[in-house]
């Protein structure tokens, strides 16, 4: 009897073993996003195209190349 009441007493202090204890709680990282450059690049093609038909404007309108027919 004395081996069964310490087989039960020794299984009841080992399961609260397992139980689990005080562990700190593991905190995942904050993921966070990167910011992209486009913002900028978006208005720089626009920009140059702009340019490109103001001189193509500024430079047909001065001279008259062919001479008038007569």
């Amino acid at each position: 009897m004395k081996k069964i009441a310490l087989a039960v007493a020794l299984s009841l202090a080992t399961t609260s073993a397992y139980a689990g204890g005080v562990v700190e709680p593991v905190m995942e990282p904050e993921v966070v996003a990167a910011q992209t450059a486009s913002s900028s690049g978006g208005i720089i093609i626009p920009l140059l195209l702009l340019v490109l038909v103001i001189a193509a404007v500024a430079s047909s309108g001065g001279s008259d190349a062919v001479p008038p027919v007569q």
